[in-house]
């Protein structure tokens, strides 16, 4: 995909807190799952903080679909 203009930095930051919360969401009910093997539960805190850094590359990835949907509706794609 050759992009004719950068990735806005805003963009990034606009979408950051939303997939952060959806990779917390997924990470606390993996951990509801894995109960059923006997592994301990995680509190919701803990997933929060173990998906600040998780986030940033799920931000990317959703930001580069973003960008490619947006592409694709101007008629670049």
């Amino acid at each position: 995909m050759t992009r004719k203009r950068p990735a806005s930095p805003g963009l990034y930051a606009v979408l950051y807190p939303f997939t952060t919360a959806a990779v917390a969401i997924n990470l606390f009910m993996l951990a509801l799952m894995w109960q059923a093997v006997g592994l301990p539960a995680l509190r919701p805190v803990t997933a929060l903080v173990i998906a600040v850094p998780l986030g940033l590359p799920v931000n990317w990835l959703a930001m580069r679909w973003v960008l490619h949907l947006i592409d694709e509706a101007e008629g670049d794609a």
